[in-house]
């Protein structure tokens, strides 16, 4: 269960409802930050064999999470709190979450090293952004989605279930169950059939 900071932090980013609030100069948003940046250091300092103990102090990090969930060092995310992993869940290097909106994964989600889930968005205009503004907007995936290496989901998309996204993607926008996906800006290539389960 992620920490109380955390939680606090993150509902009161929930009550913008997507729109602006105070992610540089807000004092106790920043003490949220810092808080589970050091819960994830902690946890990349972890010896890779330490299998249970790594998996315990991952749910001490993560909102929720199903019995098993492996995420190898190293991990990443800004509250923990709005992190909610679905049964079986293994995440490869180098995963960041941004999670100020909730990142919601289901049960049999496979992670590639080096991708990035990131809720955060910040406005069009500098004036706003340069006081350190920024907006949230959910990720949800569903149930046996694959990600390849170095994907990069953006603020406000859903992933259906049964979903392959190609290596290097980058989803901009929501991806339907049963097809892979791949490019820059990630569009359906094509649906996966009952062909696939017969190439190998």
């Amino acid at each position: 269960m992620a920490t109380k900071k955390a939680i606090a932090a993150v509902k009161r980013i929930a009550q913008t409802h997507g729109g602006l609030y105070d992610a540089n100069f807000d004092p106790s948003i920043l003490e949220a930050l810092d808080e589970c940046k050091e819960l994830c250091y902690d946890y990349n300092q972890l010896r890779p064999t330490a299998r249970e103990e790594r998996m315990a102090f991952l749910r001490s990090i993560v909102g929720s999470m199903g019995d098993y969930a492996s995420v190898t060092s190293p991990f990443w995310c800004d509250y923990g709190a709005n992190v909610h992993l679905g049964e079986n869940f293994y995440a490869n290097h180098g995963l960041v979450i941004l999670d100020a909106a909730p990142v919601t994964f289901g049960s049999n989600v496979f992670i590639a090293p080096n991708c990035v889930f990131s809720t955060a968005g910040h406005p069009v205009d500098a004036p706003r952004r340069n006081v350190g503004l920024e907006y949230a907007l959910p990720i949800t995936v569903g149930d046996d989605v694959w990600f390849g290496m170095g994907v990069l989901v953006c603020p406000g998309v859903t992933i259906g279930s049964n979903v392959v996204i190609g290596a290097g993607s980058v989803v901009t926008r929501d991806i339907p169950s049963g097809v892979v996906a791949v490019g820059n800006p990630c569009r359906v290539l094509r649906e996966i059939t009952k062909e696939d389960a017969q190439r190998y």
